[in-house]
């Protein structure tokens, strides 16, 4: 009986578990669909996306994030014409405006590794912690996937579509 019971959990278990892997959330933050591209080389910089939702009444703001000992340092980015020409700029604080969505993607927003230890390999995973102004702290999976992988990688899954 026991044995039998335990195989009717394993669905179950196996749906929480894939839902937990493809986003985090604390209270009102969640974070989607984190990735990051391989990176050549000697590369001393990486950068991660995702797509953080503020389900609140409140607005939020990220105000950092940590890869542990991936990195040295960690940056949040934006990118701003200048003079004709598309350059990154550092930021210190993202705004999450309550009942929001906002887009981090190649291109655009994102979060800046600077200072890789060791090369990103595609396959390879890591876990990042997000730290938010009003919801604390939220510890993400990110997931590595091919050099010059389009944005679209992380397009396909709505979190409406995970039980959480």
């Amino acid at each position: 009986m026991t044995i039998y019971r335990s195989r009717s959990l394993l669905p179950v278990l196996a749906l929480l578990l894939s839902c937990l892997a493809w986003g985090a959330r604390a209270e009102s933050i969640f974070a989607e669909g984190a990735w990051s591209r391989a990176t050549p080389g000697q590369a001393r910089n990486g950068a991660v996306f995702m797509t953080l939702h503020n389900r609140g009444a409140e607005d939020d703001t990220l105000l950092g994030a940590d890869a542990g000992p991936l990195a040295t340092s960690v940056e949040i980015h934006t990118h701003a014409h200048e003079d004709n020409i598309m350059k990154m700029k550092a930021v210190d604080t993202l705004a999450l405006p309550a009942g929001t969505t906002v887009t981090l993607m190649p291109g655009g927003l994102h979060i800046m590794l600077m200072g890789l230890r060791a090369p990103l390999h595609e396959g390879q995973s890591f876990t990042m912690t997000l730290t938010m102004q009003k919801a604390g702290t939220i510890t993400i999976p990110v997931v590595v996937h091919a050099l010059g992988a389009p944005a679209s990688v992380s397009q396909g899954h709505r979190p409406e579509q995970h039980v959480h």
